[in-house]
């Protein structure tokens, strides 16, 4: 099991726990109560700061439930803070924007983050034809 060295910003918020067998995302929370007004952009505070391992990153995307309950959006849909964001003050941000106005309470799980290895270098080969089974184009699904 791989150890991430974590700094709080503030002891007001709950410690981040990794619950085997439930969900391998991590929920992080609002460091600060926020208010919002509709059509504000603002970056909201998580209240901690982690040195990853070389080789990995932090994929950071809202809960499900982060839009019924505050009505904000993340800005850049995902966001990736890879391992040279590891300053003792690179606190992490939620990037939001809100469509209507809202309260965040500190200590609200408002986002939720996984640490994944990075990419692994690729090359591309260009050809004239691709040997799978066409699927239909944009917007269809099925297996790989």
């Amino acid at each position: 099991m791989k150890k991430i060295k974590i700094k709080y910003f503030t002891d007001e918020i709950e410690k981040l726990a990794y619950i085997d067998g439930k969900s391998d995302w991590i929920d992080l929370r609002a460091a600060e109560s926020v208010d919002m007004k509709a059509g504000e952009f603002r970056l909201i505070p998580l209240g901690v700061a982690m040195e990853l391992p070389e080789g990995y990153e932090a994929h950071i995307v809202p809960r499900s439930s982060t839009f019924k309950n505050f009505g904000i959006i993340q800005t850049n849909h995902q966001g990736v803070i890879d391992c040279s964001y590891c300053g003792d003050n690179d606190q992490w941000f939620m990037p939001a924007y809100a469509l209507r106005d809202t309260h965040i309470e500190k200590n609200d799980r408002i986002c939720q983050f996984r640490i994944m290895e990075n990419q692994p270098a690729l090359m591309f080969d260009e050809v004239d034809f691709l040997s799978g089974k066409d699927r239909g184009g944009f917007g269809s699904t099925g297996v790989c």
